[in-house]
């Protein structure tokens, strides 16, 4: 079944060309268009698209806070940002609301359809330059907490916590550690409140931090 994908971007020519390189991928199809933050949201209860790719920047009702409204009301909608702001302000507010992926339109149209298969699949996808804000700002939280978060995982929690980072979702997890899907999600659960997680973005920093993974992985 083919990835529903709903675009979110205020100049029609980027959505024109987006729709005609994505529309090319057999697994994937453009099921609307929406020209600012408020009418994505309005598509999105509408139409339900497996995954928003959004600009952030956008009139009516940016990116950020549509981001937010999608999130909380769908959560089974992914949301990816495609954005040419690589500032931390950007970056950090659209993970905060609740974004599993975020590109620059400096990438290239691979890089793209990566982000979209591996958010898909229940990952995260941080391009490099944007992955290396959240890592310095994750440092300075932890610098200011003095706290070390994977002593507090065991050493299951610790495995589990790197196959998320690489991008695995729980069928995948589960067949590797060859345990239930349950199992998996409740470990998850468990993972992230003795992280203090909000997000799968949160665990991804915390095990790049660690040691357990890398950009590169």
């Amino acid at each position: 079944m083919a990835i529903r994908i709903l675009l979110a971007e205020d100049h029609g020519i980027v959505r024109q060309g987006l729709r005609l390189l994505i529309e090319k991928q057999p697994d994937m199809e453009v099921v609307g268009e929406a020209e600012d933050g408020r009418k994505a949201v309005e598509l999105v209860r509408q139409l339900m698209p497996d995954i928003v790719i959004t600009d952030i920047t956008m009139p009516n009702l940016n990116g950020v806070d549509a981001t937010r409204q999608i999130v909380q009301s769908f959560p089974q909608v992914k949301v990816i940002a495609l954005s040419i702001h690589s500032k931390r302000a950007f970056v950090t507010g659209m993970l905060k609301a609740g974004a599993s992926g975020y590109l620059l339109k400096e990438c290239l149209f691979d890089e793209l359809v990566e982000a979209v298969q591996t958010v898909s699949s229940g990952g995260t996808y941080l391009s490099p330059k944007v992955a290396g804000v959240v890592i310095s700002d994750y440092v300075e939280h932890l610098a200011r907490n003095n706290k070390m978060p994977l002593d507090t995982l065991t050493e299951k929690g610790r495995e589990v916590l790197q196959l998320i980072a690489e991008g695995k979702n729980t069928k995948q997890i589960a067949l590797q550690l060859h345990v239930s899907t349950k199992a998996v999600e409740a470990k998850r659960r468990k993972i992230m409140e003795k992280l203090h997680a909000r997000s799968v973005a949160d665990l991804v920093k915390i095990a790049i931090l660690g040691g357990l993974t890398s950009l590169e992985s």
